[in-house]
């Protein structure tokens, strides 16, 4: 049901939509100084930047203000981007379909109502049977859309981009916050900066030396007949920095004898001995409490100190740049899979001041954690509250106010 003063309309009676310049209007080279960047859609998405030569035939792919690419083909087709004003006067690729808006009065919203759902099953309904998603400018022009009158566009536009802003803002925030950090961490973890009261050497010493080395973890299996138990996996540790109790679902079997062998303990450290990339190798996660019936998995090493850690301490040791650095060193590899053996790991230095500084500095490290992980929380919030308000906004289930000219 179209809302009362709106129309539904295709978008090319909206917008332009045009291809970019394609394989015959381009020349790499190899610095800006010896042409012009490229905008391609992986310059949204952090990729190396692309020039080519520039000649007069590039002149009708030059973006401007208020345009929007669109991503015409691959894993990201249909991604939808606002073009920043450092882009504006710069050519566009031919796999970057530009949508330019005939009224800059309406450019906010049609960006808005591209990232809707709404269009993101139309183009769904397009991919449907195609092994490369592909958008054409034919099928991009034809999207449906509900355009209430430009007064009310404009002002939806203001309300979602003040959401924007407060989720970039916040966005910031984590940023510092991460920064800060790892900045606490590269002091506060070799020991070149103290914490008020603490004085004296660190030990320098190995893992080996102060914990045992485990792998031969249990196998993603269910064998008739076994004792079942609760798997820690690979990503459990890859994605945490602290490992509970409530977050290990995966059920298995597994001998006994084996079950009590790859128990997990408060205070374990597991860490990936593996990865198609030698910085994932060596991530560490901690166990904060025992867990009874839970196994650790074959696709990853446990390390258990044989004297008293601080947990937070432990968390964060493994993760400064003079860890990450001998991990990286030490595994092995062809270019397709790396191994960081048990004898490299237990090789591997550390330094370690007493109990009583290892806890002050983890209390100081775990609330820099908790600080970001809020921050990530209120992003995650923010954008689920953005896209309900779309929701609403967009297909005219709730209406503006606007004040009358």
């Amino acid at each position: 049901m179209v809302p009362e003063g709106w129309r539904v309309t295709r978008l090319t009676e909206l917008a332009d939509v045009k291809r970019g310049a394609g394989s015959q209007y381009l020349t790499y080279v190899d610095s800006p100084e010896d042409g012009v960047r490229l905008i391609r859609i992986s310059d949204f998405l952090g990729d190396s930047k692309k020039y080519i030569l520039y000649t007069s035939a590039i002149d009708r792919f030059i973006l401007k203000k208020e345009d929007i690419l669109i991503a015409g083909t691959g894993a990201t087709a249909g991604i939808i981007f606002r073009v920043p004003d450092e882009y504006a006067g710069l050519p566009f690729s031919y796999n970057a379909p530009r949508i330019r808006p005939k009224s800059t009065s309406c450019s906010g919203y049609l960006y808005y109502y591209l990232c809707s759902d709404h269009v993101i099953r139309q183009q769904h309904a397009l991919f449907t049977g195609n092994a490369q998603p592909f958008l054409d400018t034919k099928a991009i022009g034809g999207f449906k859309v509900f355009a209430p009158p430009l007064p009310e566009q404009k002002k939806i536009a203001q309300i979602l981009s003040t959401w924007d802003q407060a989720i970039t803002a916040t966005e910031r925030l984590l940023e510092n916050s991460q920064q800060r950090k790892k900045g606490l961490m590269q002091q506060l973890l070799t020991g070149k900066k103290r914490l008020p009261g603490f004085e004296g050497e660190w030990e320098k010493t190995t893992l080996g030396a102060i914990g045992r080395i485990s792998s031969a973890g249990v196998d993603k299996k269910i064998v008739e007949g076994e004792k079942s138990a609760r798997l820690l996996n690979y990503l459990d540790v890859f994605r945490r920095e602290f490992i509970f109790d409530h977050e290990l679902t995966h059920e298995v079997t597994a001998p006994e004898r084996k079950i009590a062998n790859c128990d997990v303990r408060k205070g374990d450290v597991f860490f990936t001995p593996s990865s198609e990339t030698r910085e994932e190798v060596g991530i560490p996660a901690v166990a904060v409490e025992d867990m009874p019936g839970v196994v650790y998995s074959y696709h990853v090493v446990r390390f258990r100190p044989s004297r008293p850690l601080d947990l937070s301490f432990a968390a964060y040791a493994f993760q400064t740049d003079e860890f990450r650095s001998q991990t990286y060193r030490l595994c092995d590899g062809s270019g397709q899979r790396y191994v960081l053996s048990q004898d490299d790991f237990r090789s591997i230095q550390i330094t370690v001041p007493d109990l009583a500084e290892q806890k002050a500095i983890g209390l100081v490290l775990k609330a820099a954690s908790d600080e970001i992980l809020a921050l990530s929380d209120r992003i995650n919030c923010l954008k689920q509250e953005k896209k309900a308000l779309m929701q609403q906004l967009l297909t005219g289930k709730r209406r503006v106010q606007v004040e009358a000219a």
